[in-house]
């Protein structure tokens, strides 16, 4: 069983010069994949605030789902919460009423990565969308530990490939960030940038994190557990089923 990070390390971390760097690396690589998706519910699962204050903007409605085991801090700030603590394997959602989830500081702490994953296949629309940013084996922000991508299991492109198509999405974009090194001194993040742009072309393989886009598949057998799944009470869903980007008309 992996420890899952804490919420406050999490909200100093980003709030901190390092912190706010990544996130504008992370969000970076994240523009090319996030397509517009009429009317978009989107969640974000994990520590997700610090992209989804930068991509819920267009979104119809957007949520922060955050670990029983982590904490979870309000979202957004300033107003109605938006923010909850969940079971990662018991979403508080109704089958198929969600458009996309954005998974960040989840899926490397999951005791099941399989299980986690199979929970947001049931809350995904047909044809939904999930895109993870896991921290990369190779690279060496996963070598340290005062930064939140240095804690859990890292991940390789070709191993979260193979957990999502073993969990009925197909692969369909990729992404690298974090191609800087994790400065401690404030005075050399002013090289951030220009490094993170110089990585990209030589060498994307020592990435801090990799980022991969997956669709639902519509069709899978039905696991095992489902029946122990509805002996439990199950919360009232939030939403009601709909498929991405297509409404019910009035």
């Amino acid at each position: 069983m992996t420890t899952n990070a804490d919420i406050v390390d999490l909200r100093d971390f980003y709030a901190s010069p390092l912190g706010l760097a990544a996130a504008r690396a992370v969000s970076l690589a994240l523009t090319p994949l996030w397509r517009p998706i009429s009317d978009e519910r989107l969640v974000g699962l994990g520590y997700a605030v610090p992209y989804i204050d930068r991509f819920a903007a267009d979104a119809e409605r957007a949520f922060a789902f955050m670990p029983a085991a982590q904490g979870a801090q309000n979202w957004p700030m300033g107003a109605a919460s938006l923010s909850a603590l969940v079971g990662v394997e018991e979403l508080p959602l109704g089958d198929a009423s969600v458009d996309r989830v954005l998974i960040v500081h989840a899926l490397e702490f999951a005791e099941s990565p399989e299980a986690l994953l199979a929970e947001v296949w049931r809350v995904l629309a047909p044809g939904g969308r999930i895109v993870i940013v896991a921290p990369h084996r190779r690279g060496i922000w996963a070598r340290f530990e005062h930064t939140p991508f240095g804690s859990g299991r890292p991940w390789s492109r070709g191993q979260l490939t193979r957990l999502l198509r073993g969990a009925m999405f197909t692969p369909s974009a990729f992404a690298e960030a974090l191609l800087f090194p994790p400065f401690r001194r404030r005075s050399l993040l002013g090289f951030a940038a220009p490094l993170e742009r110089l990585g990209r072309d030589l060498w994307p393989l020592f990435a801090g994190v990799v980022v991969i886009e997956a669709t639902k598949q519509l069709y899978r057998g039905v696991p095992v557990t489902s029946t122990a799944r509805e002996r439990r009470r199950v919360a009232k869903p939030v939403l009601v089923p709909a498929g991405a980007g297509a409404r019910m008309q009035a």
